[in-house]
């Protein structure tokens, strides 16, 4: 599918059929929409398909007077308990004539970006690369808006995972661990992008356009510093975890193991006596003829026991 929009006024808006100076979104397309838009608009084939790659990679191509900028940007993919984030490839084709987007789905950040270009009132799609540094800029903006979000749910689940040993807390982290991944590697292809954009090889670029690429390179590298820093954040909370884990396991090991050598004495003592052996004082008064003699073995155990008991006591194992 796609949509057609035009700028009137400084405000995009949607436009009933495509010409010259319009935006086409074209979003998940089937191949007669491709053949359709190669042959109005005089798109080379392969600037249509290549952002169509889920595993393509940020960059920058040009080939006469088209220009192809793929980028990466965030997509949701599990929602629920373990909400996970991944990349996705958009293509941004630049003419004299149209702008084009390519994406493998509707996503969010079309609308988003309209409601950030309108904001202005003075938008124009005559100028595709203000548009490109635009649409740069909500992208950037999306990562800064989600990186903000997993702040806040890294707070949680430290809270989370400090309180309770279970398996769920561990991969409610690498989820975020394995999202933060895929920012990284994304924020980092789009910034060279932006870098081959800066050498004016590929657009020509006003001062206007300058200073706002100079501000989306900023914003973007800010978005690159707070991965790093959330991806040192969860390593460091995991390796805290699993200490914790083998100390509390040792904890119950030690107390466990201590408990096994308390029991096992009235299990050693009673095991001896109930081999017909006597025990010990029944011949001598005053327990001969009675049976005070095996209240005297359970004292003793039992004696043996606390001694033991405070030992371990002593030593923290208990």
């Amino acid at each position: 599918m796609f949509r057609v929009y035009k700028s009137e006024n400084g405000i995009l808006l949607p436009a009933e059929s495509i010409s010259p100076h319009t935006w086409i979104c074209l979003f998940n397309p089937l191949e007669e929409e491709i053949a359709y838009l190669e042959k109005k608009c005089h798109i080379f084939p392969e600037f249509l398909r290549y952002p169509l790659d889920e595993e393509e990679r940020p960059r920058i191509e040009k080939e006469e007077q088209q220009v192809l900028i793929i980028l990466r940007i965030p997509d949701i993919i599990s929602k629920g308990i373990f909400v996970r984030y991944e990349t996705i490839p958009i293509g941004i084709i630049l003419t004299d004539d149209y702008i084009i987007t390519v994406c493998l789905k509707d996503h969010p950040i079309f609308e988003d970006f309209i409601t950030f270009a309108n904001k202005s009132k003075t938008f124009d799609l005559r100028n595709p690369v203000n548009f490109l540094l635009n649409f740069m800029l909500s992208a950037t903006s999306l990562y800064i808006k989600l990186l903000r979000i997993i702040d806040r749910t890294l707070e949680e689940y430290e809270e989370e995972i400090f309180k309770a040993i279970e398996n769920e807390e561990i991969i409610k982290m690498l989820s975020i661990e394995k999202t933060l991944t895929y920012f990284n590697t994304s924020l980092q292809g789009n910034d060279t992008v932006l870098t081959k954009i800066q050498s004016g090889r590929y657009l020509r670029l006003t001062e206007e356009d300058q200073e706002v690429l100079e501000d989306l390179q900023i914003e973007n590298r800010q978005a690159i510093e707070m991965t790093k820093v959330f991806l040192n954040i969860v390593s460091g909370t995991m390796d805290a975890y699993t200490s914790i884990i083998n100390n509390n396991l040792n904890l119950i090991m030690k107390f466990l193991a201590s408990m096994a050598i308390i029991i096992s004495i009235p299990t050693t003592i009673y095991s001896m006596y109930g081999m017909n052996i006597p025990l010990p004082f029944q011949e001598l008064p005053p327990f001969k003829g009675t049976s005070y003699a095996f209240l005297f073995v359970n004292l003793i155990t039992l004696f043996i026991m606390f001694l033991l008991f405070l030992f371990f006591r002593k030593k923290r194992y208990l």
